[in-house]
């Protein structure tokens, strides 16, 4: 199968997918938000009635809850420094760099906290997404010093140097991840979830050409009617900076479930009820 640069947009441009409200102003904070929160948890209090889905301390939820976010009022950035076109989607910017090339987009936002939750827990045997064309990039291999060779379609390691566990090294591996992987590899190799279980790091995701994905950040219960909620990230294309998106059908960050026969509407994207996935 063909190998390619994968992208969220396959003309290269923004696609700002139609919604039933616009999102709110973007000098307008959401209720229950705590401006001076430096994590997503510490931001994002949940609403009441709501308590956090319990998670242990090296849970991908624990994780993504202790992500450092820029001080709130921060604008979301492209990885050359200019401004995102669109400042009315996020609520809060995650403090993470985004790299100096046009790599880190939708899907790449995803797995790039999928790695560094992995490899923050040295758990590299787990670090491994494919091309789009089912090439298995492994960082386990990447770590020995093998290197990846694309040579038009075809996808192969070949000896590389001494082995490389610097962080440099994984950042070097993660983004050769990003410019062959993207929506549809990332779609393939996860599995459907449900939902009402939703998870802290499950991923609403089309794959395609163009595609998109977001992934969920923190879910919240209310203990007496079950009712779950939750907050989303994205990146988008260009690459920029990952950001909590704003919910374009209510003034609070939290989204609820959609039903069945609802689909998923974000400042950008509109998902079907089925797109969601989950890390096995």
């Amino acid at each position: 199968s063909s190998l390619f640069f994968a992208s969220c947009s396959a003309d290269g441009g923004t696609i700002r997918q139609p919604v039933d409200k616009q999102a709110p102003a973007a000098d307008s904070l959401p209720p229950h938000m705590v401006p001076a929160g430096k994590t997503v948890e510490d931001r994002f209090p949940a609403p009441e009635g709501f308590v956090r889905l319990p998670a242990g301390p090296t849970s991908f939820a624990a994780f993504l809850r202790r992500l450092p976010l820029y001080p709130e009022g921060r604008d979301v950035h492209l990885f050359d420094g200019r401004l995102k076109n669109w400042q009315d989607v996020h609520c809060a910017v995650l403090d993470l760099d985004v790299g100096k090339r046009d790599l880190q987009q939708c899907a790449d936002a995803v797995i790039r906290l999928r790695a560094e939750y992995l490899y923050a827990q040295r758990r590299y045997a787990d670090i491994h997404f494919n091309f789009t064309n089912g090439f298995r990039a492994e960082y386990a291999r990447w770590r020995r010093g093998d290197r990846i060779r694309v040579n038009g379609n075809r996808t192969s390691w070949i000896p590389g140097n001494a082995p490389s566990e610097s962080y440099s090294a994984f950042r070097q591996y993660l983004d050769q991840v990003f410019m062959y992987a993207g929506t549809a590899s990332l779609a393939r190799e996860m599995a459907r979830a449900t939902p009402e279980k939703l998870q802290p790091g499950d991923v609403w995701i089309r794959g395609g050409h163009p595609g998109h994905a977001v992934i969920v950040l923190d879910v919240v219960e209310n203990s007496e009617t079950g009712e779950r909620r939750f907050l989303l990230a994205q990146s988008y294309m260009p690459a920029q900076d990952i950001h909590v998106l704003r919910n374009p059908t209510g003034a609070s960050p939290w989204y609820t479930v959609p039903g069945a026969d609802e689909a998923l509407q974000t400042p950008e994207w509109v998902f079907d009820h089925d797109e969601l996935r989950r890390f096995d």
